[in-house]
């Protein structure tokens, strides 16, 4: 049952006593009781009325950008695969933005993630999917895209009602409507919206991406946002608790939603799916004479390229200090490395930051020997975890990390955050075999890019082997059956797939 989410009610409750009694108190929450009562049993009359009759034989996948190549896409087209395995007489619904085509979409999951998706489903175009971009909202941006998100969602059943929705975008704030559309709904969240470690950052004025600077610094503002931060994390709290079916992906997210949302069974563990078979074809060697590191992720702020950057150069300056010495022919192997960015751009916001990046990469000097690869296919992408010896990740918070997986079946050793899924899922110290290493500081990255850059080929070998073999646990099979066990708990027909 959810904790820090009941505070902010908690608080009210124990101010309306202190004003009013205890008495008077009790006599305001039945009438607030009871009024809510009447408000929902209107909007779900009101809703029946205005939307369409939900179809029986129909699933629904609310994704709105499912046309984008990141993790997240990479659920939802195996979850959809899934169920079109298993349950071939469910018709699928697509909510996704306007100017999407099945046949578009398929090509896509086959070009971004080597994923046969049939055509078979329907897509229901999403026309203002502009509401729930963070840009919309300059201020209150988790409230007004958590508004935005209701009206996107109503936009979507005005034209189809499923018998069961599947969230698999993570914007919860739309789950009591489905409810009351008459849906079954299942989650999937990668992230929750609001998470205990922001509650506390806000708290300690702390500043970070999502808590500037101005705001950090001033007590009043802070104590605002604060106050803020809880009542969110009360209406996130109560409408996560209209899921039917809970799933996360990670130890991480599911400790959040456990303290967060209103409900009283523990969310349901689903690793996502990760391209394991193919990358784990690749050859564990790699050509000593052509060292590279590989960093896989989006250009957005909270991946902290930049710090990859500034670690690189810390690296690279202790071996520069070091390549005097007779000895050190390791100094050497680090001197003629080089780093390539990986990442996908997703708007104008995206490629100032990869412009920011590279004017970093000046700064440090790192021009020579630092290649950017934007948009690249997974064709390259393939070809560059083939021949990379080691792998930078530096988000704080990940709630998985499916690059570190891959990287890790690819056969590169991953340098990751410690931290979160990381931390908890992936990269365990307290087994018997090495498979990476987790760091935190720019001093601790720098120490880990020296050591894997200047390893001999038989200890990288021997890692590399390690990490392959922890990555075989996060494969699509995982996935797809722990998706269908989960959507059987009441959504669907048992034991079809098994």
């Amino acid at each position: 049952m959810a904790v820090l989410s009941l505070v902010a009610p908690v608080c009210l409750i124990a101010v309306a006593i202190v004003a009013t009694g205890p008495i008077n108190t009790l006599c305001l929450l039945g009438a607030l009781g009871c009024l809510s009562l009447i408000l929902i049993l209107a909007a779900k009359a009101w809703l029946r009325y205005k939307l369409p009759s939900p179809s029986q034989k129909s699933i629904g996948f609310f994704h709105p950008f499912a046309d984008s190549g990141g993790g997240g896409e990479r659920v939802l087209w195996c979850a959809v695969r899934a169920i079109q395995d298993a349950h071939p007489e469910y018709q699928i619904l697509i909510y996704c933005q306007a100017g999407s085509t099945p046949q578009a979409l398929c090509a896509r999951a086959s070009a971004a993630f080597l994923l046969d998706v049939n055509a078979t489903f329907q897509v229901v175009p999403l026309t203002c999917c502009h509401l729930i971009l963070p840009e919309t909202y300059p201020r209150w941006t988790m409230l007004r895209q958590a508004l935005g998100s209701i009206q996107l969602a109503y936009d979507g059943l005005l034209q189809a009602v499923p018998k069961v929705m599947v969230d698999t975008s993570g914007w919860a704030f739309m789950y009591p409507l489905f409810r009351l559309a008459g849906c079954r709904v299942a989650s999937y969240t990668h992230y929750p919206t609001i998470s205990t470690d922001m509650l506390q950052r806000v708290t300690s004025r702390q500043a970070t991406y999502n808590n500037d600077v101005a705001v950090a610094g001033s007590p009043l503002m802070s104590l605002v946002k604060v106050v803020y931060y809880y009542i969110f994390a009360a209406a996130y709290g109560a409408v996560g608790g209209c899921t039917n079916v809970v799933m996360v992906n990670s130890s991480w997210t599911r400790g959040h939603v456990s303290r967060l949302w209103w409900t009283f069974t523990q969310p349901l563990l689903v690793y996502p799916p990760c391209n394991v078979s193919h990358l784990a074809a690749l050859p564990l060697d790699r050509k000593l004479k052509s060292l590279f590191l590989v960093s896989l992720a989006q250009f957005r702020p909270e991946k902290d390229q930049a710090k990859q950057l500034r670690a690189f150069a810390m690296a690279r300056q202790r071996a520069a200090a070091q390549v005097m010495h007779p000895d050190e022919d390791s100094s050497h192997a680090v001197l003629a490395a080089r780093l390539k960015v990986v990442g996908s751009c997703r708007n104008h916001e995206d490629n100032e930051r990869v412009a920011q990046l590279k004017g970093l990469s000046s700064e440090l000097g790192l021009d020579a020997c630092v290649d950017f690869c934007v948009n690249a296919p997974f064709s390259e992408v393939q070809q560059l975890l083939g021949g990379a010896v080691g792998g930078l990740h530096t988000m704080v918070d990940e709630h998985f990390g499916i690059s570190i997986v891959e990287y890790m079946a690819a056969g590169v050793i991953p340098i990751a955050h410690n931290s979160a899924g990381p931390k908890m899922d992936i990269i365990k110290t307290d087994t018997w075999d090495r498979v990476g290493f987790l760091c935190e500081t720019e001093e601790e990255y720098a120490r880990a890019i020296f050591e894997v850059l200047s390893m001999d080929q038989s200890k990288r070998m021997g890692i590399a082997a390690a990490a392959r073999r922890r990555a075989s646990e996060f494969s699509d099979e995982h996935f797809k059956d722990g998706f269908l066990r989960a959507l059987e708990q009441g959504l669907l027909p048992p034991n079809v797939h098994m």
